[in-house]
């Protein structure tokens, strides 16, 4: 196998070198995992055992693929026994739009949940590349990954998004090549017999009007403008709740009604998972605007498909560097 000459082998293996994959890493640790917290850990333990195994590596594959075997190893280890990963909206039926139906609240690892772009997208390079490794951060693709076995997962990955070819994948898993093109047909029978809501869908463009006509409308308040944003079939859930709505209609109903508290709110614009996203800060009786979701859109041509709204800001908000609290604006003291 020939040495990737672009990324040259330190000998030793130093920490420096391994912090030029952190990034990509944990891209590939958050769509194994479905969870960015998980693949902050899986990183973490990526960098002790490749330093830990730094003489055994002797320069027969390159640094990179050399860390993807590690890191495929350690997603392994963390997969077992777990149970995959879920969205609101492969639990159970829509919820009814009238009264306080939240259902219990169920715990983080029930989730898939929402990843900083600026944690697993990189900063430059092909454009190509950049939209595949948008569109395969998405909650969607991210969600019906869950359903694959964990060696599916690692060879779709590797393949479809890290462009290792059946060679290295073969080496990185201890089989052989044609058990990684078995893995691979395996891995995309299962996810097209998805049904149509489960399945991943193309990346979409920038939509920046709609997303300023959201904003203006969601912090006026204004639920009939922000209706005539949605798709007729929108989808709304809020994990850590069960709960999830379908239908722009319904949508608005609930924002009316049991979401009402929602009034006031203040959004700070950030990105997630590939997609346009804010932190959302309702009005704090103490004074200024105190966090309560992380936003996640997905928009869809020209209007708006889905909104996530994830409630565990106290993890969630450090991650994508949003304030703790706002204050008071100067011009309402």
């Amino acid at each position: 196998m020939a040495v990737d000459v672009a990324h040259p082998i330190p000998t030793p293996v130093d920490p420096t070198g391994l912090e030029e994959h952190r990034r990509e890493l944990t891209g590939y640790c958050y769509r194994m995992l479905g969870s960015a917290f998980d693949a902050e850990d899986a990183v973490q333990e990526v960098m002790l055992r490749a330093l830990r195994a730094a003489d055994s590596f002797a320069g027969r594959s390159s640094l990179r693929s050399w860390l993807y075997r590690i890191a495929t190893n350690v997603c392994l280890d963390m997969l077992r026994g777990r149970k995959r990963r879920a969205w609101p909206v492969t639990l159970g039926a829509p919820s009814p739009p009238d009264g306080d139906l939240l259902g219990p609240m169920l715990p983080e690892h029930t989730w898939v949940s929402p990843v900083a772009d600026v944690a697993v997208l990189p900063e430059s390079g092909d454009p190509a590349e950049i939209a595949v490794a948008r569109e395969t951060v998405r909650l969607a693709f991210v969600t019906a990954l869950q359903h694959l076995t964990g060696r599916q997962r690692a060879v779709l990955l590797l393949n479809q998004v890290l462009r290792f070819d059946a060679a290295e994948i073969a080496d990185q898993l201890d089989t052989t090549a044609g058990a990684v093109y078995a893995a691979l047909q395996r891995a995309r029978a299962a996810l097209g017999a998805l049904p149509a809501q489960q399945r991943p869908t193309e990346a979409t463009a920038e939509h920046a009007e709609l997303l300023a006509r959201y904003v203006a409308a969601f912090e006026r308040y204004d639920i009939a403008a922000l209706v005539d944003l949605l798709h007729a079939d929108a989808i709304q859930s809020m994990p850590p709740f069960a709960m999830w709505l379908r239908g722009a209609p319904d949508i608005g109903a609930w924002m009316t009604g049991p979401g009402a508290g929602c009034r006031g709110s203040v959004l700070v614009p950030t990105a997630a998972n590939g997609s346009p996203a804010f932190g959302q800060y309702r009005v704090d009786p103490a004074g200024g605007h105190a966090p309560w979701a992380l936003q996640v859109i997905e928009p869809s041509g020209g209007r708006i498909a889905e909104l996530h709204y994830f409630l565990d800001t106290a993890r969630l908000f450090p991650l994508f560097g949003l304030p703790a609290h706002l204050p008071e604006p100067a011009s309402a003291r």
